[in-house]
């Protein structure tokens, strides 16, 4: 007999078998299993991080002081070719038009408006003189510069896709600049002169009210965030008569109301009975159904058009990065427009551009330890990845940062919890029975939502440059 050493021998010089194969072998042996893996699952840091809070009867209402300022929003805009057109009823986002339902009217005023171009380094307002245009910025970046203390000039300010400026100037007949605009880029504004509203005013009833509501809503005591003024003294000495105040609500505070995610997970009797070792079947496929589900509902938290949080920051809370690439110097903006800054959100391709940044400056961003996890941190706050942040165009992408907690007046997420044939908090697993085709259905279901408790609780950068530029 031969015993061969380090491989099998299955054949002889003539071709004929000697001993079993490795393939037959196989039908008698035990193989060892993983459980069904799958690509789509991500750290969800979102879901991690937020506080939940139980909303027992399906809604969440944010109580807040009463505020005067009526905030600024972004205008949309149409394109054909090289024309460019303002979408009337965003128009509603110039504070002067705020709540004005007359959409012939808006019309009117989109129609007003002209296309003009402008290069890098164009001089468009000058400080100083007069302001009698407004001005929508269709697309490009342009710097508001001012003078600093010491006489050197600085960027107090950026605009670019959907911003609008010199809107006091359509009811102040003495406006002026206080700042000079400058193009930091290429691209194309959406002018509409004084005059030419007035005309306007003169034909429409309606648009006279609304200034006039307008300007006294602007007139009103307010604090620097624009809510109702508490009237104290402080400092006085004697018996002097003491000023009577309250705190006023605001009259339709915003709800949120649970959203759901939803699915039927449909497992064959015969496979639930027949194949369920060593790995239950029906276990399986729940944990994948699952998995796909937090990974849709941290989507829709980022993304909803209602209560996603893209969508749900504040105009004064959104800022631009000064040359593209998101710079220390533009988290630092950021990050000083509110206080107790839990994290930092952003795409994990955002984040490298954020890091080849600090690599060409030579700064080292610091890490911390977080559930056991070392994150990268800036100035201590950290800075963790979330690929539902969308890239737009493959090359801008945006950076949150947000305050969490109830009690730290933040950024909560909101579910309800003790539900019927609850899997996991705020997710249900319901049967739904057997159908004739024997069939077992289950109904997956997921309810949640997220609420902006004051508007500095969350910020956002916006056009972040995230592609690698050329050597």
């Amino acid at each position: 007999m031969t015993v061969d050493a380090g491989y099998d021998i299955e054949a002889d010089g003539a071709g004929n078998q000697q001993s079993l194969g490795t393939a037959a072998a196989r039908n008698l042996a035990t193989t060892t299993k993983s459980a069904p893996q799958m690509q789509g699952i991500s750290s969800r840091w979102l879901l991690r991080m937020l506080p939940w809070v139980n909303v027992a009867g399906g809604t969440y209402r944010v109580n807040r002081r009463l505020t005067y300022s009526v905030g600024r929003g972004r205008v949309s805009f149409a394109q054909t070719a090289d024309r460019v057109q303002v979408v009337p009823p965003t128009l509603r986002e110039l504070p002067l038009l705020r709540g004005f339902e007359d959409d012939a009217m808006l019309a009117a005023i989109a129609d007003r408006f002209t296309q003009r171009e402008f290069a890098p380094g164009e001089v468009i307002t000058e400080a100083g003189r007069g302001a009698d245009e407004i001005y929508l910025v269709a697309h490009g970046k342009i710097n508001k510069l001012g003078d600093g203390k010491y006489g050197d000039q600085t960027v107090v300010g950026v605009l670019a896709d959907g911003d609008h400026f010199g809107d006091e100037s359509l009811v102040e007949e003495d406006a002026r600049w206080a700042y000079t605009a400058t193009a930091s880029t290429s691209g194309t504004l959406m002018v509409l002169p004084r005059t030419v509203f007035q005309s306007l005013v003169d034909q429409s009833p309606e648009l006279l009210v609304q200034i006039a509501q307008y300007l006294a809503s602007a007139q009103q005591s307010t604090n620097k965030h624009g809510e109702a003024a508490i009237e104290m003294s402080a400092g006085h000495e004697g018996e002097i008569d003491l000023p009577g105040t309250f705190v006023d609500y605001e009259l339709s505070p915003r709800e949120y109301e649970l959203s759901v995610a939803q699915t039927v997970l449909r497992i064959h009797s015969r496979v639930a009975d027949l194949y369920n070792q060593p790995m239950n079947q029906i276990e399986q496929q729940l944990k994948l159904t699952v998995e796909a589900l937090r990974e849709r509902q941290e989507h829709e938290l980022i993304n909803n058009s209602e209560f996603g949080l893209l969508h749900n920051a504040d105009h004064e809370q959104r800022i631009h990065t000064h040359h593209g690439p998101p710079t220390p110097d533009d988290l630092d903006e950021l990050l000083c427009r509110r206080r107790d800054t839990t994290l930092f959100l952003a795409h994990p391709r955002t984040i490298a551009a954020f890091g080849r940044e600090c690599n060409r400056l030579g700064l080292y961003p610091d890490t911390v330890d977080l559930q056991g996890s070392r994150v990268p941190a800036w100035r201590g706050v950290p800075v963790l990845p979330c690929n539902k942040i969308p890239i737009t165009d493959g090359h801008t992408s945006s950076i949150l940062a947000l305050r969490m907690g109830e009690d730290n007046q933040g950024v909560v997420g909101l579910h309800q919890t003790g539900l019927p044939d609850e899997f996991e908090p705020s997710l249900s697993v319901r049967f739904m029975g057997i159908n004739e085709k024997a069939v077992i259905s289950y109904l997956v279901t997921a309810y949640y939502s997220a609420a902006v408790l004051v508007p500095d609780a969350l910020g956002v950068l916006e056009n972040v440059e995230i592609a690698r530029p050329r050597d």
